[in-house]
């Protein structure tokens, strides 16, 4: 009877003990899946991929293996990247999206099946699979969060919206350009300028919402008050509400500077705070995705409320491109981006709006527009590179780089969309006298 040396006869397949031990590279490409078009090298000199790949990816450090392999799927390859242990090649930090498209062409970055797990575990050693303290731009796990108060309490959606905005108003100066408005843009052609583009944004939703001079507007989640500024130009009363301190008080300023004053306030406020009512108009650009799905009556109810009879509401929102999917955001976009964020399909806020007693009168999608405006904003980070890492640190400049290219991707591949809803609360007798056709220039 001759003995089996390293050979398993259970399913003719090879024991583990057996295997050759893998190198960091093989280690990468079978985290990454799929047959890989591009290279990968490592600080151990190995590589795999393509010689001539136009990009790829380079493993700098041993900290940057351990974060692959404690946390398989986008967050790993996020914590390796945005602490520079892992870099994308062919691109520059702040643009990586000619790599990161490369990438998620062929790649999908997951956990291995439990054979080819076992065998990376013994290649490297235990002490790799030991978690170690993530990046410092990463929010807590959600279960953690519980500490800033329940899922979209009040005191857990300002601690959300201070994590991802009050990073630095003159760092959002380099990225989102004069305007320092970050929602999605409104291209007139595609060859607009991004400022062309965001003026012609608030000028649609000013235009959609059927305003004139001596209007009053209500812009909740206001942001830098762009859309109350561009309002107030136009002799409309309008007042913001933002969580953020830091937006709060640039656009305070922005508005005494303008000398709109009479017309314009921002306020550093919960949106559920503002006690006036008897609006014109109200208008929500990119708050929804911070509300939880599971307050969508509330939060409608509540501009429905502040709205006089025959008022209109416009919600501005990234929603997903069904209406079946899960809500919550993927493990990078929770950590690194928005903390307790949400998304669902336009059709559940067309029904939310309906169900709050509005009459939904028009609805389009701006997915297309929403990637060139993400293309706008990486090409800005990338022409003021050494200012925002001066700014920031380097860390936070590349996060903003990958969420930047990453989320452009979503977009361009339908992954993620961006939907304007224009509703109506319609007066005591079913009437809300508007035209019978669409009263703006799209």
């Amino acid at each position: 009877m001759t003995a089996n040396h390293g050979t398993s006869t259970k399913g003719g397949s090879p024991s583990i003990i057996s295997a050759p031990k893998m190198s960091l590279a093989e280690i990468v490409e079978a985290i990454a899946g799929g047959d890989l078009k591009v290279r990968v090298t490592a600080y151990d000199g190995s590589a795999a991929g393509p010689v001539d790949a136009e990009y790829g990816l380079d493993l700098v450090t041993p900290r940057g293996t351990t974060y692959l392999v404690t946390a398989p799927g986008d967050l790993g390859m996020a914590r390796a990247y945005i602490s520079g242990d892992l870099d994308l090649k062919g691109s520059p930090p702040g643009d990586p999206y000619d790599a990161l498209k490369a990438l998620s062409a062929n790649v999908s970055f997951a956990r291995p099946n439990a054979i080819t797990l076992a065998n990376i575990t013994r290649s490297l050693g235990l002490e790799h699979f030991k978690p170690i303290t993530p990046p410092a731009q990463e929010a807590q796990p959600r279960w953690r969060r519980i500490a800033e108060g329940l899922r979209h309490s009040r005191t857990r959606d300002a601690e959300a919206i201070h994590h991802h905005y009050d990073v630095s108003n003159t760092f959002y100066e380099w990225v989102l350009g004069p305007s320092m408005t970050y929602t999605c843009a409104c291209f007139p052609d595609r060859d607009a300028s991004l400022e062309t583009a965001q003026d012609n944004k608030y000028r649609l939703v000013f235009d959609k919402l059927g305003l004139k001079p001596g209007d009053r507007l209500l812009d909740i989640g206001c942001g830098w008050g762009g859309m109350v500024r561009y309002a107030a130009r136009q002799g409309v009363y309008a007042i913001g509400a933002t969580l953020s301190a830091e937006q709060a008080d640039w656009a305070q300023k922005a508005i005494a500077e303008e000398g709109l004053a009479e017309f314009a306030e921002v306020r550093f406020s919960d949106y559920r705070d503002v006690t006036e009512t008897g609006f014109d108009a109200v208008s929500s650009i990119g708050l929804t995705e911070h509300i939880g799905v599971a307050n969508y009556p509330s939060y409608f109810g509540f501009m429905r409320d502040k709205v006089k009879p025959g008022g209109l509401m416009l919600n501005h929102s990234i929603t997903r491109p069904d209406n079946k999917g899960k809500h919550k955001a993927g493990a990078f976009i929770d950590r690194y981006v928005f903390p307790d964020g949400e998304l669902t399909g336009s059709g559940t806020i067309i029904a939310a709006m309906q169900d709050a007693g509005l009459e939904v009168v028009h609805e389009e999608n701006l997915r297309e527009h929403y990637a060139m405006t993400l293309r706008d904003w990486n090409r800005n980070l990338v022409a003021n590179w050494d200012d925002a890492v001066a700014e920031v640190g380097e860390s936070t400049a590349r996060l903003w780089g990958l969420y930047m290219a990453a989320c452009r991707v979503g977009f361009e591949r339908n992954i993620i969309q961006l939907h304007q809803v224009l509703a109506v609360k319609l007066d005591e007798n079913g009437g809300n006298g508007l035209p019978l056709r669409p009263w703006w220039n799209a």
